[in-house]
C-alpha cells in the first residue's frame, strides 16, 4: 500500500475550468497569532512573509489573512478606522507588499479580510456622520429615533449581547451595531457607502491581492422599516438572546443582491475575471442567502457558512446533507467549507471521536477536506492537530467570550498563538510575553515536532492536500454520495461522466460494509489512516478512511 509519507504525486488532468481557485484549498492566518517578530507579543505581517515556506509547505493555493487594518482593536481588527492602511501593530505597507512578493514568488495567492458591514466608531466616516443629521455622510450609517419612551427602535439584538442600538448623545439618535457599539453598522442601502467601499477594495487589488472575503456580508443591509424580529420557532436551551430571534428584518435584505453583483463586478474589471471574492454567511438558515450571492456568474465566486465550523460532533448525516445542498449547477453557486476558523472551537475538540486512537480524528477529516468538492480552508494550527484551550476568565481578551462567560468560551481558545519550536519561549512564537498565552499541551504538537516525522498529522494534511492538488477529479469534478451506515461518509468524485475518485471515512467505532465499486475497474487505495494493504476493502473498520483513484 502506498502509505501517505510514500505518496509520489502524478501529474493531473487539464482543469475544465480555469478560475484558479475552483478545488483550491486556503490557509487561514490570524496575524495576531501567527509569528510576532518584534518581541511585544502580537503576530505581525514580517512575521507571516518569515513563515511562508512553511504554508507552501503544506500544498494550499493561497492564503486568507484576517484584519490587520488600522484599528482601535476593540474586536481585535474587525473594528476598521482606515481601510486603506495597517495598523502599527502589524507593520506597515511596505511589509504587506513584501508579504504579497513574497507569497506570489512561492506560487500562494493572497486573499484579505474586508469588512463592509460596519467600521470602527472611530473612522472618520462615522465621526462626519454622528455630527450633524444634515451633511455629506448623515446617513452612511444606521440612525433612528427613539420610541416615545426613549427606548431603542426595535427589539434587534446584538450577537454579543444586549440592544443592537446605541445613544448617540452628539446626534440625539440611536445607531445600529450588529456587533460591539464600537462597530456601528453602515448604511448599504445608500450608494455612495458602496461606491466608497469599492474603492478601499480596489486600494488593496492595486497592491496585488487576488481575492477577498468579506466578513458578515448578509447583515449589511436590514429592513429600512425597523420591523421587530419575531421570536425563534424553537429557542430551547440557547444561552445568547441573539439566537432566540427569528433575524428576518435585520439580516439579508434582498436588496444586497444587486449590492453584491456591483461589488463583483467592480472587483473583477480591477483584478481579473478569476479574482476570488468568497461571502461570510451567518445567521440560522444561511444556504438561500449564500445561493443568492453567489448564483450565475455576476455574483461572488463562493460562499462559506457557520454549517461546520458551527456544529458540536462529527455527523456523517450532517456533513452529507451540508455537501449535497451545491449541486454541480451554474445557477447554484460555488461552495466553500471550513471546519475551523478564529471565531469558533477548533475541530479537533468539537468533533472529537470518542474511542479513536489520537490524532486519529484529525487525519479523518482531512481525508473528507483532501477529497471533497469545492474550496476549503484550513485554520492555521489545524494541519498540527492544535485542540482548543481553555483560557481562563483572568486571561480573556475577547469581547464575546467575556459577555458570555461562563456560558460560552468565547473566540480566545481558538486563537492562542501558533507553536513553532518546542524547545523555546513562548514555542517560538515571540519572544515576548503574547497577547494570549501559548497552551503547553500545543507545544508537544508544534511545527518543530511534526516537520520531518513522516507519521505526524502534519505530514498526513500535506499528502492530502497534495493528493488533492495533482488528482483533477478531487479539484474539479463532481461528488455523489454513496448511502450507507450512519457514522460512513462516503462519496464518489466525478471528471467527464467517469467516476475516478472516491473518499470513504467511518466516523464510528464499528466496522460498516462499503458499497462495491463499478465492475471491471481498477481502483487504488492512495491515501488512509486504520487500513492496511492497497486494495479497496469491502469493510471499513471502525474510525479509518481512505480516498481511492481509478488507475
Amino acid at each position: 500500500m502506498i502509505r501517505h509519507e510514500e505518496f509520489a504525486a502524478e501529474s493531473a488532468s487539464p482543469a475544465r475550468l480555469t478560475e484558479w481557485w475552483r478545488g483550491a484549498s486556503i490557509y487561514q492566518i490570524y496575524p495576531r497569532s501567527f509569528q510576532d517578530t518584534d518581541g511585544d507579543g502580537v503576530g505581525n505581517l514580517a512575521g507571516i512573509t518569515e513563515r511562508l515556506d512553511y504554508v507552501a509547505s503544506l500544498n494550499v493555493d493561497g492564503i486568507w489573512i484576517s484584519p490587520f487594518f488600522t484599528s482601535p482593536m476593540a474586536d481585535f481588527g474587525y473594528d476598521v478606522a482606515d481601510y486603506c492602511d495597517v495598523d502599527p501593530i502589524f507593520g506597515s505597507l511596505d511589509d504587506f507588499d513584501r508579504l504579497v512578493e513574497r507569497a506570489h514568488a512561492l506560487g500562494l495567492k493572497v486573499i484579505i479580510d474586508q469588512v463592509y458591514c460596519h467600521t470602527s466608531d472611530l473612522h472618520d466616516w462615522f465621526q462626519e456622520s454622528r455630527k450633524a443629521r444634515q451633511n455629506p455622510k448623515s446617513d452612511w450609517y444606521v440612525w433612528a429615533e427613539p420610541k416615545p419612551d426613549g427606548s431603542p427602535p426595535n427589539n434587534w439584538l446584538s450577537v454579543f449581547g444586549g440592544p443592537a442600538w446605541t445613544w448617540d448623545a452628539q446626534r440625539s439618535q440611536y445607531y445600529l451595531h450588529h456587533f460591539l457599539s464600537q462597530q456601528p453598522t453602515l448604511n448599504l442601502h445608500n450608494p455612495d457607502v458602496v461606491t466608497a467601499l469599492i474603492e478601499a477594495g480596489k486600494f488593496w487589488i492595486d497592491r496585488g491581492v487576488d481575492g477577498f472575503r468579506l466578513d458578515a456580508l448578509n447583515m449589511g443591509m436590514s429592513d429600512p422599516a425597523l420591523r421587530d424580529n419575531p421570536a425563534h420557532p424553537d429557542s430551547h436551551g440557547m444561552t445568547r438572546p441573539f439566537d432566540m430571534q427569528n433575524h428576518v428584518h435585520s439580516l439579508s435584505h434582498d436588496n444586497m443582491v444587486a449590492v453584491v453583483e456591483q461589488m463583483a463586478e467592480a472587483f473583477r474589471s480591477a483584478g481579473g475575471r478569476d479574482f476570488f471574492t468568497i461571502a461570510e454567511i451567518g445567521g440560522a438558515n444561511p444556504h438561500p442567502t449564500m445561493v443568492k450571492y453567489t448564483s450565475g456568474q455576476a455574483r461572488l465566486s463562493s460562499a462559506y457558512s457557520f454549517d461546520f465550523i458551527g456544529a458540536l460532533e462529527a455527523s456523517a448525516p450532517h456533513i452529507r446533507e451540508v455537501v449535497e445542498k451545491w449541486p454541480d449547477q451554474a445557477d447554484q453557486g460555488y461552495p466553500s467549507f471550513a471546519f475551523s476558523n478564529h471565531d469558533c472551537h477548533r475541530v479537533a475538540t468539537r468533533w472529537a471521536l470518542d474511542g479513536a486512537p489520537e490524532g486519529r480524528a484529525e487525519r479523518l477529516f482531512a481525508l473528507i477536506q483532501s477529497a471533497v468538492r469545492g474550496v476549503v480552508f484550513v485554520y492555521q494550527g489545524e494541519e498540527l492537530g492544535l485542540t482548543q484551550v481553555e483560557v481562563p476568565l483572568e486571561q480573556r481578551v475577547d469581547p464575546e467570550g467575556i459577555a458570555n462567560y461562563p456560558h460560552d468560551q468565547g473566540r480566545d481558545g481558538a486563537r492562542t498563538p501558533m507553536p513553532w519550536e518546542h524547545t523555546q519561549r513562548h514555542a517560538g512564537f515571540s519572544t515576548g510575553k503574547p497577547w494570549l498565552p501559548v497552551d503547553p499541551a500545543h507545544t508537544a504538537n508544534a511545527v518543530s515536532q511534526q516537520d520531518n516525522d513522516p507519521s505526524s498529522v502534519l505530514a498526513f494534511f500535506r499528502t492530502g492536500l497534495n493528493l488533492r492538488r495533482e488528482q483533477a477529479a478531487l479539484r474539479h469534478g463532481g461528488l455523489t454520495f454513496i448511502d450507507g451506515p450512519a457514522s460512513l461518509v462516503c462519496f464518489q468524485r466525478t471528471l467527464d461522466k467517469v467516476a475516478t475518485a472516491l473518499c470513504a471515512v467511518n466516523l464510528g467505532p464499528d466496522p460498516v460494509p462499503l458499497s462495491a465499486l463499478p465492475d471491471g475497474e481498477t481502483w487504488q487505495v492512495r491515501l488512509s489512516v486504520g487500513l492496511e494493504g492497497d486494495d479497496y476493502p469491502e469493510t471499513l473498520p471502525g474510525f479509518s478512511g481512505l480516498i481511492a483513484i481509478r488507475s
